[in-house]
């Protein structure tokens, strides 16, 4: 009987991913008050895997296409909001922008090319707030990902209310 020449590897080694690939961990920011949570949790799991933030801007479909890009004061706005919480964790970030479709398609829909995008930069996490807009609340970012093998969401509870203390 011949040997083979390949052996088995356990389980136990450390494989590494991909050389030169980095994987980012995406925030959905859809300029709601629950992405200062949304962002500040997948901080903290970026600065956790030492990899940089995949900030995707929301948009909705009647801002032009052609004069958005990641560098306009519309996604700068939102991303002011988010950013006094995650630059105290030193990590990088990736900005990105998501136009909503226009109409009202399919409750999925939207979901769907949000994924892709994540997808397009290799992101293996994507935190999502659990209330958002049409198709982008966590619930539906989740339904879409299992019917599309999409990367794992995770679904980030608003912040909670503190009261104001009078000094």
């Amino acid at each position: 009987m011949a040997r083979l020449l390949c052996h088995p590897v356990p389980d136990s080694v450390h494989r590494p991913a991909r050389a030169g690939l980095v994987q980012p961990v995406a925030a959905v920011l859809t300029d709601r008050i629950d992405d200062v949570a949304v962002a500040e949790a997948a901080a903290r799991m970026a600065v956790a895997r030492r990899v940089p933030l995949l900030l995707i801007a929301v948009m909705p479909p009647h801002v032009r296409r052609p004069s958005l890009g990641p560098a306009s004061a519309s996604v700068r706005a939102v991303l002011a909001r988010v950013m006094p919480k995650v630059g105290p964790h030193a990590t990088g970030y990736i900005p990105e922008v998501f136009h909503l479709p226009p109409g009202r398609g399919t409750r999925l829909a939207a979901a769907k090319e949000l994924l892709a995008l994540a997808r397009r930069h290799r992101a293996p996490d994507v935190m999502a707030a659990r209330s958002g807009p049409h198709g982008l609340d966590a619930h539906a970012l989740i339904e879409a990902a299992a019917l599309r093998g999409g990367p794992f969401v995770h679904a980030v509870a608003p912040a909670s209310w503190v009261p104001l203390r009078s000094t």
